[in-house]
Protein backbone atom coordinates (compact mmCIF):
# COMPACT_ATOMS: atom_id res chain seq x y z
CA UNK A 1 0.00 0.00 0.00
CA UNK A 2 1.32 3.38 -0.97
CA UNK A 3 0.46 6.48 1.00
CA UNK A 4 1.51 9.58 -0.87
CA UNK A 5 0.72 12.90 0.81
CA UNK A 6 1.56 15.38 -1.92
CA UNK A 7 0.75 18.98 -1.15
CA UNK A 8 2.69 22.09 -2.06
CA UNK A 9 2.30 25.82 -1.79
CA UNK A 10 2.87 26.23 -5.53
CA UNK A 11 1.86 24.20 -8.57
CA UNK A 12 5.39 23.75 -9.91
CA UNK A 13 6.43 21.94 -6.73
CA UNK A 14 3.15 20.00 -6.63
CA UNK A 15 3.69 18.66 -10.15
CA UNK A 16 7.39 17.94 -9.52
CA UNK A 17 6.43 15.86 -6.48
CA UNK A 18 3.59 14.20 -8.38
CA UNK A 19 5.94 13.28 -11.23
CA UNK A 20 8.50 11.83 -8.79
CA UNK A 21 5.80 9.74 -7.10
CA UNK A 22 4.48 8.50 -10.43
CA UNK A 23 8.00 7.64 -11.54
CA UNK A 24 8.43 5.52 -8.42
CA UNK A 25 5.05 3.84 -8.87
CA UNK A 26 5.58 2.90 -12.51
CA UNK A 27 9.33 2.18 -12.63
CA UNK A 28 9.92 -1.39 -13.73
CA UNK A 29 6.21 -2.16 -14.28
CA UNK A 30 5.61 -3.20 -17.90
CA UNK A 31 1.80 -3.34 -17.74
CA UNK A 32 0.33 -0.16 -19.20
CA UNK A 33 -3.12 -0.65 -17.68
CA UNK A 34 -1.64 -1.00 -14.20
CA UNK A 35 0.45 2.13 -14.74
CA UNK A 36 -2.57 4.11 -15.97
CA UNK A 37 -4.60 2.89 -12.99
CA UNK A 38 -1.99 4.06 -10.49
CA UNK A 39 -1.56 7.35 -12.36
CA UNK A 40 -5.31 8.02 -12.31
CA UNK A 41 -5.48 7.26 -8.58
CA UNK A 42 -2.48 9.46 -7.83
CA UNK A 43 -3.87 12.39 -9.85
CA UNK A 44 -7.29 11.97 -8.21
CA UNK A 45 -5.80 11.99 -4.72
CA UNK A 46 -3.41 14.88 -5.39
CA UNK A 47 -5.04 17.47 -7.64
CA UNK A 48 -7.53 19.74 -5.90
CA UNK A 49 -10.77 20.76 -7.56
CA UNK A 50 -11.17 17.95 -10.09
CA UNK A 51 -14.14 15.63 -10.51
CA UNK A 52 -12.64 13.11 -12.98
CA UNK A 53 -9.14 11.85 -13.75
CA UNK A 54 -8.43 9.09 -16.18
CA UNK A 55 -7.42 7.76 -19.53
CA UNK A 56 -8.88 6.90 -22.88
CA UNK A 57 -6.80 4.36 -24.83
CA UNK A 58 -6.31 4.33 -28.59
CA UNK A 59 -7.84 1.02 -29.65
CA UNK A 60 -8.00 0.64 -33.41
CA UNK A 61 -8.31 4.37 -34.07
CA UNK A 62 -11.02 4.95 -31.47
CA UNK A 63 -10.70 6.14 -27.88
CA UNK A 64 -11.83 3.49 -25.41
CA UNK A 65 -12.25 4.13 -21.71
CA UNK A 66 -9.28 3.13 -19.60
CA UNK A 67 -8.51 3.35 -15.89
CA UNK A 68 -10.07 6.34 -14.15
CA UNK A 69 -11.32 7.84 -10.89
CA UNK A 70 -14.67 9.60 -10.77
CA UNK A 71 -18.21 9.03 -11.99
CA UNK A 72 -18.96 6.46 -14.69
CA UNK A 73 -17.88 7.76 -18.09
CA UNK A 74 -18.48 7.49 -21.80
CA UNK A 75 -16.94 4.26 -23.05
CA UNK A 76 -16.06 5.06 -26.67
CA UNK A 77 -15.15 8.37 -28.27
CA UNK A 78 -14.38 8.74 -31.99
CA UNK A 79 -11.29 10.71 -32.97
CA UNK A 80 -12.30 14.30 -33.69
CA UNK A 81 -15.35 14.27 -31.41
CA UNK A 82 -15.41 16.22 -28.14
CA UNK A 83 -12.37 17.45 -26.25
CA UNK A 84 -10.73 14.02 -25.99
CA UNK A 85 -11.38 13.25 -29.65
CA UNK A 86 -9.89 16.61 -30.66
CA UNK A 87 -6.73 15.85 -28.69
CA UNK A 88 -6.52 12.40 -30.28
CA UNK A 89 -7.01 13.69 -33.80
CA UNK A 90 -4.58 16.62 -33.56
CA UNK A 91 -2.11 15.14 -31.05
CA UNK A 92 -2.32 18.54 -29.35
CA UNK A 93 -3.16 19.42 -25.75
CA UNK A 94 -6.71 20.69 -25.29
CA UNK A 95 -7.14 23.08 -22.36
CA UNK A 96 -10.77 24.16 -22.31
CA UNK A 97 -11.95 26.84 -19.88
CA UNK A 98 -15.66 26.27 -20.61
CA UNK A 99 -16.58 22.87 -22.02
CA UNK A 100 -20.08 24.07 -22.90
CA UNK A 101 -18.54 26.48 -25.40
CA UNK A 102 -16.44 23.73 -27.03
CA UNK A 103 -17.98 22.59 -30.34
CA UNK A 104 -19.13 18.97 -30.10
CA UNK A 105 -18.40 18.64 -26.39
CA UNK A 106 -19.50 15.26 -25.02
CA UNK A 107 -21.15 15.71 -21.64
CA UNK A 108 -20.40 12.51 -19.75
CA UNK A 109 -20.84 14.37 -16.43
CA UNK A 110 -23.06 17.44 -16.39
CA UNK A 111 -21.07 18.80 -13.43
CA UNK A 112 -17.90 19.22 -15.52
CA UNK A 113 -17.21 22.80 -16.53
CA UNK A 114 -13.57 22.73 -17.68
CA UNK A 115 -11.26 20.09 -19.06
CA UNK A 116 -7.60 19.35 -19.76
CA UNK A 117 -6.73 16.58 -22.21
CA UNK A 118 -3.12 15.60 -22.97
CA UNK A 119 -2.20 13.11 -25.70
CA UNK A 120 0.24 10.35 -24.77
CA UNK A 121 2.40 9.74 -27.83
CA UNK A 122 5.33 7.41 -28.43
CA UNK A 123 7.23 7.34 -31.74
CA UNK A 124 4.53 9.49 -33.34
CA UNK A 125 1.74 7.06 -32.40
CA UNK A 126 -1.09 7.98 -30.05
CA UNK A 127 -1.27 5.50 -27.17
CA UNK A 128 -3.90 7.22 -25.04
CA UNK A 129 -5.06 10.56 -23.71
CA UNK A 130 -5.05 11.78 -20.14
CA UNK A 131 -8.37 13.46 -19.35
CA UNK A 132 -8.97 15.72 -16.35
CA UNK A 133 -12.33 17.37 -15.65
CA UNK A 134 -13.29 20.00 -13.11
CA UNK A 135 -16.61 21.34 -11.84
CA UNK A 136 -15.45 24.96 -12.13
CA UNK A 137 -14.73 26.98 -15.26
CA UNK A 138 -11.10 27.78 -16.06
CA UNK A 139 -9.78 25.34 -13.42
CA UNK A 140 -6.72 24.43 -15.49
CA UNK A 141 -3.91 26.84 -16.35
CA UNK A 142 -0.53 26.75 -18.09
CA UNK A 143 1.13 25.23 -15.01
CA UNK A 144 -1.40 22.38 -14.94
CA UNK A 145 -0.81 21.83 -18.64
CA UNK A 146 2.99 21.76 -18.26
CA UNK A 147 2.76 19.40 -15.29
CA UNK A 148 0.42 17.03 -17.10
CA UNK A 149 2.55 17.10 -20.26
CA UNK A 150 5.53 15.98 -18.15
CA UNK A 151 3.41 13.21 -16.61
CA UNK A 152 2.32 12.03 -20.07
CA UNK A 153 5.90 12.08 -21.35
CA UNK A 154 6.83 9.73 -18.51
CA UNK A 155 3.82 7.51 -19.14
CA UNK A 156 4.58 7.32 -22.87
CA UNK A 157 7.65 5.27 -21.93
CA UNK A 158 5.65 2.98 -19.62
CA UNK A 159 2.49 2.11 -21.51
Amino acid sequence: MYDFKIAAADKATLYADLLAALDGLTAGEPDGIANMANAAALLWETLPGINWAGFYRNVGGELVLGPFQGRPACIRIPFGRGVCGAAAETLAVQRVEDVHAFPGHIACDAASQSELVVPIVRDGILLAVLDLDAPEKARFDAEDEAGCVAICELLAKRL
